[in-house]
């Protein structure tokens, strides 16, 4: 059923998000200063490009201090307007009983595209 559901996201729209995350990373690989933000990004786009079956756990390998800095200034760049893109069409998919699914998918982009440094995407 999730293979089902990624194809059908991918069609509707999934393949944009996922391209939009992978066009903003090869931009900020652009200056040294850009590239772990850049490197997220391109986590988003893989998430963004096949979102069922995946979770967002908490990485308990990455530094703390650091995250939250990065944290601070992924939010402060786009973070919000991106989060803020994702709750828009999360709201707007689960109007309708069969997008309710691609709302919940939204819903959790809303989250890793807020604070990606410090998460991890498991399969």
């Amino acid at each position: 059923m999730k293979t089902l559901g990624n194809i059908i996201w991918v069609i509707f729209g999934g393949f944009m998000i996922a391209l939009e995350y992978f066009i903003a990373g090869f931009l900020m690989l652009i200056i040294i200063i850009g590239i772990p933000f850049g490197i997220q990004a391109f986590k988003l786009g893989i998430f963004a490009l096949w979102p069922f079956g995946s979770k967002v756990v908490d990485d308990k390998s990455s530094i703390g201090c650091l995250s939250l800095f990065f944290n601070i200034i992924w939010i402060i760049i786009g973070g919000f307007w991106i989060a803020l893109t994702h709750l828009f069409w999360g709201i707007l998919f689960c109007i309708t009983i069969i997008g309710i699914p691609f709302g919940k998918q939204h819903f959790k982009l809303v989250h890793l595209a807020l604070v990606p440094f410090g998460k991890k995407i498991e399969t």
